[in-house]
């Protein structure tokens, strides 16, 4: 069956690429899009995540971005492609617009990161991107989504141009032909032999953010890289995030430790707190509790804090605080040592210096004298009732992936195009040393729809 374009992925990415690339091709173009999940699971990671947009009030990317990547990165990321990104940032928004999918902006409530001081997500989630977008894919004359099917090789004319995928599913395998192809089927985080390989024998043992990251198994990897394909980002780092050990919800995340303190299985503190807002230093949280910790790390802090504005919106399991009224009773609830958290809990509390602490700001209300110290944020634990929350590292996604350029296209090491080839989203490389957080879906989508529209303008 011949197809204008095949689609390796039903996530963000997949979904912006087919809707784009009929509105470039018009709404009789003949799509294919390829979802390993049933239908009920469709959408990937981006079904379950909270999809935070790092934007400032006039719909653009934070103006921080291009000069984060090359600090975060020591100067390995692509900032050509940097540069695309936010350059394209508000057509994105425009597409988001004129496809129905409702999203909100708010200030960033905590420390003000972002240069524009604001994030955007849509409601209520990322499943409203897959829901709305699915939807108009479904409605489309020509076009359709595979469900339960799974990409087994790209395939490729003589002259080595990709005209099509094999796929297999419920019917078995077969050939779809395509004047060109868009792979957004995310990174390897449901592959364990890869993670092993890139993050060492304990690799596998990352818990999965959201379930159906377990269909993300390196299929990109696999289908580009024996055409040539180049790759980019760093192999053996990954996005991660502090979750609570007790849930099964996808998501379950707890963001509110600048307001507290975070401990080790031994009760004592192994990371500042306060070092930045909870959007800059997330990730280096969860890596440490991964890499440092043996997966284990618990949350305290005193119960006033669920009532401080914004802070119930950070805190997303569905499980409750473990409570008492005091610290040894909480250390006891937590399976913790309860001399060594009190000790720990007295020598922070002392250690806390004078001044007012406000949250919207660095307030450089430091707890010094200690390891670590806490630079900002540094107010007491020491009026119960006290709160617990266990948490874990889980993974979202590697940051290992194929090369693509600014144009979305699948490139060499040479930097040479494969011809019919692109690729947008997780599965694309990009990232290196550190994820300045609330760019991976709205990239998704700007590259989903840059790929539509190189793909769109090279089959006239």
């Amino acid at each position: 069956m011949q197809h204008d374009l095949v689609v390796i992925g039903c996530g963000a990415a997949g979904l912006a690429a087919a809707v784009a690339y009929a509105d470039a091709g018009g709404r009789d173009a003949r799509i294919a899009v390829l979802e390993r999940a049933a239908r009920e699971d469709r959408g990937g990671a981006t079904r379950w995540t909270s999809s935070w947009f790092r934007i400032t009030a006039d719909r653009r990317l934070d103006p921080a971005f291009i000069e984060t990547m090359r600090r975060v990165s020591g100067g390995r990321a692509d900032l050509e492609y940097c540069s695309a990104y936010a350059s394209e940032v508000p057509a994105t928004f425009d597409f988001l617009d004129r496809h129905g999918v409702p999203w909100v902006y708010f200030e960033q409530p905590f420390a003000n990161r972002n240069t524009g001081g604001g994030l955007a997500m849509p409601v209520p989630g990322g499943v409203a991107i897959v829901d709305t977008l699915a939807r108009i894919v479904d409605e489309l004359p020509n076009a359709k989504i595979h469900y339960e099917t799974e990409a087994v090789a790209l395939r490729t004319d003589g002259a080595g141009r990709v005209n099509g995928v094999t796929v297999r599913g419920p019917d078995g395998e077969r050939h779809l032909g395509a004047h060109a192809v868009v792979i957004a089927c995310g990174g390897f985080e449901g592959a364990p032999d890869l993670l092993r390989k890139h993050l060492g024998p304990r690799g596998a043992e990352l818990p999965l953010v959201a379930p159906t990251l377990a269909n993300n198994r390196g299929d990109g990897l696999r289908l580009a890289t024996p055409l040539g394909a180049d790759v980019a980002g760093q192999f053996d780092m990954f996005h991660g995030e502090p979750a609570d050990r007790r849930s099964t919800k996808p998501d379950a995340v707890v963001y509110a430790y600048p307001f507290g303190i975070v401990v080790n299985r031994d009760a004592q503190r192994f990371f500042d707190e306060g070092a930045d807002s909870f959007d800059a230093t997330f990730e280096q949280l969860s890596y440490a509790i991964w890499a440092q910790q043996r997966q284990e790390a618990y949350f305290v802090a005193e119960k006033a804090i669920l009532g401080w504005p914004h802070v119930a919106n950070i805190i997303l399991t569905d499980q409750p605080p473990i409570e008492a009224d005091t610290i040894e009773s909480l250390a006891t609830r937590l399976g913790l040592d309860p001399a060594a958290l009190a000790a720990t809990v007295r020598g922070y509390n002392a250690a806390i210096g004078p001044g007012e602490s406000d949250r919207t700001i660095r307030d450089g209300k430091a707890a010094r004298g200690i390891v670590p110290p806490k630079s900002n944020w540094a107010t007491p634990i020491a009026t119960g009732p006290f709160i617990g929350y266990p948490l874990t590292c889980a993974i979202t996604f590697t940051f290992g992936g194929i090369r693509s350029d600014a144009r979305a296209r699948v490139v060499r090491p040479d930097g040479t195009p494969i011809a019919g080839l692109y690729a947008a989203g997780e599965v694309t490389g990009l990232y290196y040393g550190e994820y300045p957080a609330g760019t991976s879906v709205l990239r998704a989508l700007t590259f989903g729809r840059i790929a539509a529209r190189e793909a769109a303008q090279a089959g006239e």
